[in-house]
């Protein structure tokens, strides 16, 4: 089968990971794939890929000029002529912008299109531009895939005669299993935060809980990777709380899986999720997670909390106990993530997914 995939980067994000996880297993499962990043400033692949993908920047393709119909009526007909050219089986999509870009560029080919988006319109709309857009050419393509049941049963309110709607999660990466809480009996514990700092994850949250809870648990730290532009502010809050020696801003990680079998137990306090990569890694490590009930993901990936402690949304109180509960047992935290890790294994495992997928490529009318 030939698969010709899009995205809008190749950097460090989420979707970008999920992108080069199934481009690399579909290639070694014999596929033939070409990634398209479609970001006209260009980049580089920041997640490994096999040599077999053909990996295509549209920036390279395209010279990079002013916004204009013209210039955008160019990148679409560039990427038609790659879609066409590669006798392709089936065209997949990720992100609202290059969803509607796949739309138009594959229009009137009879290939079969796959979009995925990649959050819950609901709670995280897009700018009003692409709202208008999505909701004018969704229902154009064959499959729209969405990562949790929840957006499932709601997308069509905001993206109405959509024609098939599946819903198909994130997987863990393939060398995950590997990396296992090691249980430290180091004198320093870690409470561990990972994800981009910027207003949506709402890591002042953590902070703060972590604030009152420090004095009475002496030996724990808590470790936040990450970089953003609420990093400043962040800083600020850490200075004004005094919790420079117990509370550190680390930086971003290209190692996320060490620093995770490092940790101790993780939280999350996002505001809402698409689906959180970060909380499914650190449960596949094998760690006792601390976690806000927000949209969308965390409740569907922690079984309704019983593969985690699932806290009320914003409820800094709720939060504090659930952390120092976390801090005051180390048989639940043991209990916790080892039930975690196995969890998560069975149900978003590399294999389950890409099964997954080829149901839907089937739906979609794909044949081969």
């Amino acid at each position: 089968m030939r698969i010709v995939l899009m995205t809008s980067s190749l950097g460090a994000g989420g979707a970008e990971r999920v992108a080069s996880t199934l481009c690399n297993e579909w290639a070694k499962q014999g596929h033939k794939i070409t990634l398209i990043a479609t970001f006209s400033g260009g980049g580089s692949a920041f997640y490994p890929l096999s040599p077999l993908i053909n990996v295509v920047f549209l920036a390279d393709l395209v010279p990079k000029r002013k916004k204009s119909l013209v210039s955008y009526w160019r990148r679409l007909s560039v990427l038609r002529e790659i879609i066409l050219s590669n006798s392709t089986d089936v065209v997949v999509s990720f992100l609202p912008n290059v969803n509607v870009a796949a739309i138009l560029a594959s229009a009137f080919t009879r290939i079969p299109l796959v979009i995925s988006e990649r959050r819950d319109p609901a709670s995280q709309p897009a700018s009003r531009f692409w709202e208008f857009a999505c909701a004018a050419l969704y229902r154009f393509s064959d499959v729209v895939v969405v990562q949790t049941e929840g957006v499932l049963r709601s997308i069509g309110d905001s993206y109405p005669s959509l024609k098939k709607i599946a819903c198909v999660p994130n997987p863990l990466p393939k060398n995950l299993e590997q990396f296992w809480r090691k249980d430290s009996t180091a004198p320093r514990r870690i409470l561990l935060s990972i994800g981009r700092l910027v207003h949506a994850k709402q890591v002042e949250h953590s902070i703060r809980v972590f604030g009152m809870l420090a004095n009475s648990h002496e030996a724990w730290d808590l470790h936040i990777y990450g970089n953003g532009p609420a990093r400043e502010k962040l800083a600020s809050l850490i200075y004004e709380l005094d919790l420079q020696q117990r509370v550190f801003l680390m930086g971003e990680t290209t190692t996320p899986w060490d620093v995770m079998a490092e940790a101790d137990a993780f939280v999350m306090t996002s505001q809402h999720e698409g689906f959180p990569n970060a909380l499914l890694e650190a449960m596949g490590v094998g760690l006792p997670c601390v976690v806000y009930d927000c949209l969308s993901g965390p409740r569907e990936i922690t079984r309704d909390g019983l593969d985690a402690l699932l806290v009320p949304l914003n409820d800094q109180a709720a939060l504090m106990q659930a952390i120092r509960r976390v801090m005051d047992d180390g048989a639940l935290r043991k209990e916790l993530g080892d039930r975690a890790r196995v969890s998560v294994f069975a149900r978003f495992g590399l294999e389950v997914i890409v099964n997954r997928w080829a149901a839907v490529f089937r739906q979609a009318g794909v044949v081969g």
